[in-house]
C-alpha cells in the first residue's frame, strides 16, 4: 500500500504520517515513511510518503503511483497535481467542505474520491482547525491498512506526555467523528 500526503507545512501532515506508520508496525508490517520538504516557510505546500506492507520494503523512492492519496488542505484542490501517478483504483481522500463528487470534479477525476470536514470536526472536537488527526480517522475507515484500535492505542501512546489528556480526549474524538462522518 502506497500514500501519497498533501498539505501545508505546520499542519501536521508530518505527524499523521509518523502515527500512521508506527501504527502499522506496532500491527506487525513493514513501513517507509518520510516527509518531503525543503526550506519552505509554514504554509508552503508539502507531500509525505508512506509504504505499509506485510513484506520487507525494498523501494526508497517517493511515492510515484499511490494507492491512496491524502489531502489535509482543501485549499490544495486544484492548485498542487494531487491526481499526478494515480491509477485506475486509487482512492483519494480530502479534507473537503463538499460532497465526494464535488470534489472528484474539482479534481476532474474518476478516482474514487471521499471527502470529510476534517477542519470543521477539528474546530468543534479540539478547538483548532488541526485536521491531521481527523484525516487519520477517515482514512482507517475508507482505507483500513491499520485498525483503528491500533490507531487510537498509538495516539494516545504518542501524545501521552506531550499534551495535557484533555486534549488526547478531545484529539481522539475528532479522530472518532471523521471515522463515522467520512462520506
Amino acid at each position: 500500500m502506497e500514500l501519497c500526503w498533501h498539505g501545508r507545512g505546520g499542519q501536521g501532515v508530518v505527524t499523521a504520517n509518523e502515527i500512521l506508520a508506527e501504527t502499522a508496525i506496532r500491527e506487525g508490517k513493514y513501513v517507509k515513511a518520510f516527509p518531503e520538504f525543503g526550506p519552505e516557510r509554514m504554509g508552503a505546500p508539502i507531500r509525505a510518503f508512506t509504504r505499509i506492507s506485510s513484506e520487507p520494503i525494498r523501494v526508497h523512492s517517493q511515492v510515484y503511483a499511490p494507492d491512496v492519496v491524502i489531502v489535509l488542505d482543501p485549499s490544495l484542490v486544484g492548485k498542487v497535481r494531487i491526481t499526478a501517478g494515480i491509477k485506475n483504483d486509487s482512492v483519494i481522500l480530502a479534507n473537503y467542505p463538499g460532497t465526494a463528487k464535488e470534489l472528484q470534479t474539482a479534481l476532474q477525476t474518476e478516482a474514487k474520491c471521499f471527502a470529510v470536514d476534517a477542519t470543521r470536526i477539528s474546530t468543534e472536537e479540539i478547538g483548532r482547525p488541526m485536521a491531521n488527526t481527523s484525516m487519520l480517522g477517515a482514512l482507517v475507515k475508507v482505507s483500513p491498512m491499520v485498525s483503528f484500535g491500533s490507531l487510537e492505542d498509538q495516539m494516545t501512546s504518542k501524545f501521552t506526555g506531550k499534551l495535557p489528556d484533555k486534549i488526547i480526549v478531545k484529539n481522539l474524538s475528532a479522530l472518532k467523528r471523521a471515522f463515522t462522518e467520512v462520506k
